[in-house]
């Protein structure tokens, strides 16, 4: 029995070690121009919030000249449980996928095997005649029908990675092409992506390609993309181009391994709802699905060293990920004056879009705080980030609580500047 712990103990201290992601550097806020008190003051509001039961539990990842100044928890991984939140917990990160998936799209474009320009059909023959629903009123003031137009041009990559593909989600919003999407029940998890992006082709667009922005699963079939190019599943596309590199060995669909599973972030009981007929999935039963869009699971740690790289203009640890140029690019406005938005344009006011990330045009005008030239993103269940260029500063907040997503952006935007001293 002696005899046998001993050869197991290695094994065990080998699997923890390839656990742990490699921290990033870490720093005293007053040496990055920070304020300790007022940094402090962050974890206390939320400490509160978890006292008051608004706030599950949650990790907040600050980071300023490329040093770490708060990595903080604060309440339970499961409200449900007694475990305390940890620093390695594993969150549903649903939009934030987004920004990991065309990140890979671009490292193709690079490698010249993909253009922006090109059209999707050139990579999903099945989208070469989309058609777009136009709803009409009904005769003798009848239910609006839908009434299907030729799509006066075909979706491009470019489309894909900044939402104005006429492609949109059954969850946002109302209208009968909305409604279709809806029953159209899109993305089960034994759907594979292939079978998804051939299920999307068949249906209507929202609007002319090229002429709005609606938030959609635009990013799905990117996704998918991305397979049809690399000839692989698109986690092992991403594994071998940033996650694997990166140090992201947990960033993964799903969380199939029971050793790792206890670390699953989860929300209230009545706090699981992230849309219309869509509510939170357990990621702990393996699916066929790779959402690009919004399937991702990923720790505060390892989603910072993706947002520090970001940040550095494309560099980690001496490894070059993205030209700098490429990503400048990327985090540009792709809207302009021209392209139309919804009215549930999530970024608002001061803000416009990329190649999948929102970003803010101008410092005024938004609610909220932030450096001209900031790109950032958010999850349906509560996670987001946002890298502030000018500010050289990074924030990477995770929680499971869709009710709360819009607030504590909000909060963090006031709180983390106001914390910045020079």
């Amino acid at each position: 029995m002696k005899l046998s712990r001993l050869f197991f103990l290695p094994l065990f201290a080998a699997s923890i070690a390839f656990a742990q992601v490699k921290e990033l550097p870490r720093a005293k806020p007053e040496a990055v121009g920070m304020s300790s008190e007022r940094l402090a003051r962050i974890k206390t509001t939320l400490a509160a919030d978890v006292e008051a039961k608004k706030l599950p539990g949650a990790v907040l990842v600050v980071a300023r000249h490329g040093k770490v100044v708060m990595y903080d928890t604060v309440g339970k991984i499961d409200p449900a449980g007694s475990a305390p939140m940890a620093k390695n917990a594993i969150f549903r990160i649903y939009s934030m996928s987004k920004p990991i998936t065309t990140v890979t799209a671009m490292m193709l474009v690079e490698e010249g095997k993909l253009m922006l320009s090109d059209p999707v059909s050139k990579y999903i023959p099945s989208f070469a005649k989309m058609q777009v629903g136009v709803e009409k009123s009904g005769g003798d003031g009848g239910k609006p029908v839908l009434e299907l137009v030729p799509a006066r041009r075909q979706i491009t990559i470019q489309d894909l990675m900044r939402h104005t593909s006429g492609i949109t989600y059954g969850f946002f919003g109302t209208g009968l092409v909305k409604a279709a999407y809806a029953d159209a029940n899109l993305g089960g998890t034994d759907m594979t992506n292939e079978a998804l992006a051939e299920k999307i082709s068949k249906l209507p667009l929202a609007y002319q390609p090229g002429t709005t922005w609606d938030y959609s699963h635009s990013t799905d079939v990117l996704g998918r993309v991305i397979e049809v190019i690399t000839g692989k599943p698109l986690l092992q596309a991403m594994k071998e181009r940033v996650l694997d590199p990166l140090g992201m060995k947990e960033t993964s669909f799903y969380v199939t391994d029971p050793a790792r599973q206890p670390r699953v972030a989860e929300p209230f009981s009545d706090d699981r709802n992230i849309g219309t007929n869509a509510n939170f999935g357990d990621p702990r039963v393996a699916g066929k699905y790779e959402s690009g869009g919004g399937g991702l699971m990923s720790t505060p740690m390892e989603y910072a060293r993706f947002a520090q790289m970001l940040l550095n203009g494309g560099t980690l640890e001496g490894k070059r990920y993205i030209s700098p140029r490429t990503l400048s690019y990327m985090t540009s406005d792709h809207l302009g004056t021209a392209i139309a938005t919804t009215p549930l344009y999530l970024p608002g006011p001061g803000n416009g879009f990329g190649l999948g990330f929102a970003v803010r045009k101008v410092s005024g005008e938004s609610a909220v705080p932030a450096e001209a030239g900031t790109f950032y993103w958010g999850g349906a269940g509560g996670t987001y980030f946002w890298v502030d260029p000018k500010t050289d500063l990074f924030v990477v907040f995770m929680m499971q609580s869709p009710k709360q997503r819009v607030y504590y952006r909000t909060l963090l935007h006031d709180m983390v500047y106001a914390s910045v001293m020079k």
